[in-house]
């Protein structure tokens, strides 16, 4: 079983083998207990975003992970790959620029309180 880390660059080699563009992978470590690092990227077409969620799923079972789940590729606009601790999301560019998952995140981190005593 892939740490972390090593899942996340699996994931991230899984989307450039298939020519995602504008991969981004954020930290959720510190603002969800429910995974800790969320890789959002772009395709170009409907098959695109789904031969990336294809290619993904594939490259992780290699290595012997589990996918807990896919959505949303009836549509093909925005796929969801569920790896536990790292969630993937592929997605259209005008979906991506509607949804701004990178700013909302960017805006939870800023919003977090500070422990007392920590930067």
């Amino acid at each position: 079983m892939l740490n972390t880390e090593d899942k996340t660059k699996a994931v991230v080699a899984a989307l450039e083998d298939i020519k995602a563009t504008d991969i981004t992978v954020i930290d959720t470590s510190k603002l969800s207990s429910l995974f800790d690092r969320m890789i959002i990227a772009s395709a170009t077409s409907r098959r695109q975003t789904k031969a990336l969620a294809d290619n993904v799923v594939i490259k992780l079972k290699e290595q012997g992970e589990e996918i807990i789940g896919r959505e949303g590729e009836d549509s093909g606009e925005w796929i969801l790959v569920d790896l536990g601790e790292v969630l993937v999301h592929i997605m259209q560019p005008a979906i991506r620029e509607y949804y701004n998952l990178e700013e909302l995140w960017s805006k939870a981190q800023a919003a977090r309180p500070k422990l007392a005593g920590t930067k």
